[in-house]
């Protein structure tokens, strides 16, 4: 089982999993809390069209993907609907799609777009280096400091949107901004190692189903970043052994543990529902 360590692209491609795994789906009971899981997907796409139009016009290959990023960032941080008839995911769905067949466009026009578009879906985590790590592993630190510091400023919001008083807030919230420029900058350096799709996964299914396994904050909190780093460690395991893409191999072993919490919660369902009611004395 630990034998793919013996392979030092193993072990890097395991850190950098653990480290984007870890992060990403700590901002996920967040993100999932406050009901705009599309968000991710289209901050990544966002990204990835910044990737793609750099490799267009030749130049800003780290920069452009950072500033359409935090744009994007910025944008959705301002996106407050007060019609009861629409809801938030429908304005970030439309982004995501704007975005992605922007990608496709650009992407089209390179000299490699089928394998360009499939290292943007799925990333190539098994090429990444101890720079990356490095780089990466800052980053990261200094958004999970932050978010460590205002623990509670960042989880009172996310409750006013559990509670659906989210447009209490006002047009500009400066913790709601936080955020949103939180979560850019760790897709941004996350969507160039791992791509959208794990991205996506590690952001959304641990925090999912931790939520299914437990109503406990604290806990969910806990089982999410565990389900994360069962994820990078299976998945990459599966890729080692059976030759598969390491990016999906990931995913689906995500996807897996999904499953699995949703018959525990099925299984748990039918179990009370079974419970005899208690006796009332007349």
């Amino acid at each position: 089982m630990f034998e793919m360590f013996h392979l030092s692209f193993m072990l890097q491609a395991f850190i950098a999993a653990a480290i984007t795994g870890v992060l990403l789906s700590y901002m996920g009971v967040h993100v999932v809390g406050r009901g705009i899981v599309f968000v991710d997907l289209a901050l990544g796409q966002i990204s990835s069209l910044g990737v793609a139009f750099a490799a267009f016009i030749g130049t800003g290959v780290t920069s452009i993907p950072l500033i359409f990023t935090l744009s994007g960032a910025l944008l959705m941080s301002f996106i407050n609907i007060r019609d009861k008839r629409l809801k938030q995911e429908a304005v970030i769905g439309i982004l995501y799609a704007f975005a992605s067949a922007l990608t496709v466009l650009l992407i089209s026009k390179t000299a490699h777009g089928d394998s360009d578009i499939q290292e943007v879906l799925f990333g190539n985590i098994l090429s990444v280096s101890w720079e990356q790590i490095t780089s990466i592993g800052i980053v990261f630190g200094a958004i999970l400091l932050v978010q460590l510091i205002f623990f509670k400023k960042f989880f009172a919001l996310t409750e006013s949107f559990e509670n659906g008083v989210n447009h209490l807030i006002g047009i500009f919230n400066i913790w709601n901004f936080l955020f949103y420029i939180s979560i850019g900058l760790a897709i941004v350096f996350a969507v160039k190692i791992n791509g959208v799709i794990p991205v996506f996964s590690y952001l959304i299914i641990p925090a999912v189903s931790a939520i299914m396994l437990t109503k406990n904050k604290a806990a969910v909190l806990i089982i999410a970043i565990i389900i994360s780093l069962l994820g990078g460690f299976f998945g990459l395991n599966f890729s080692f052994h059976y030759d598969f893409p390491a990016g999906s191999s990931i995913v689906v072993v995500l996807g897996g543990i999904f499953m699995l919490a949703a018959i525990y919660r099925i299984i748990r369902g039918i179990g009370r529902k079974k419970e005899p009611e208690p006796e009332h004395i007349h």
